[in-house]
């Protein structure tokens, strides 16, 4: 797989994420009960799905890795789990923005919010845990173990306002008989998804090309201090 960024996606990537800020704060109806605070929701929403993308991505890489023991698999992890966890922070950043005015609270400990907050440390955990094990196949191994088991949060936290009563309301998207979004707030916010995954795989090839790039440099040490031994 190609880890180079085409320029050709980072101008599409750009036009839909202008198209999506377009939509979210002036082609969206405002909210009848929260008024324009709303509008935060686009992107929040969206943040915290790339998130479980990025997450669902880390998974596989790991799953692969563990399989077929190819180092891309495991760049594919990595890069995943770092993307995932920037744009779950900024879900996490969002949400108390939008909170303050709308609960009077910046954050509470209901199910959703706990589950959300697990789920980032978990993930900065596996950025951690890369960083203290040494090069090669054991962190490559340990850390996919880590990965597959650390995407058990991700339903936790979609399914949490389904399962328990919450601070957040009942799901408007997939969620009971009456729930659901105004046409174009729908348009909204499947436009602001679809520009936050596109920034996701920009993001997400230039970290690959990194990892590798890393990779490559370990090899060359380990070649190098082969030579000065023998």
């Amino acid at each position: 797989m190609s880890t180079r960024v085409n320029p050709i996606l980072l101008v599409i990537t750009a036009l839909m994420l202008a198209v999506a800020a377009y939509m979210a704060f002036w082609y969206a109806p405002t909210e009848r009960t929260m008024g324009e605070i709303q509008r935060i929701f686009y992107f929040h929403a969206g943040s915290f799905w790339t998130s479980f993308v990025a997450f669902f991505l880390n998974a596989v890489g790991s799953v692969a890795y563990l399989i077929r023991r190819n180092p891309r698999w495991d760049s594919l992890a990595a890069a995943s789990a770092e993307v995932g966890v920037l744009f779950c922070s900024g879900g996490l950043i969002m949400g108390p923005l939008w909170a303050k005015p709308v609960w009077g609270i910046w954050w509470t400990w209901d199910a959703r919010l706990t589950l959300t907050l697990l789920l980032w440390l978990l993930y900065v955990a596996y950025v951690m845990l890369r960083s203290f094990l040494p090069d090669g196949d054991r962190r490559a191994v340990i850390s996919a173990v880590y990965g597959v088991f650390a995407l058990a949060d991700v339903p936790l936290v979609y399914m949490a306002n389904r399962w328990w009563r919450t601070q957040h309301p009942q799901p408007v998207i997939a969620g009971d008989e009456g729930s659901g979004l105004n046409a174009q707030m729908w348009q909204t916010v499947m436009m602001a998804w679809a520009a936050l995954t596109a920034l996701m795989v920009c993001y997400l090839l230039v970290r690959m090309s990194l990892e590798d790039g890393q990779r490559r440099i370990e090899v060359l040490r380990r070649e190098l201090r082969v030579e000065d031994a023998a």
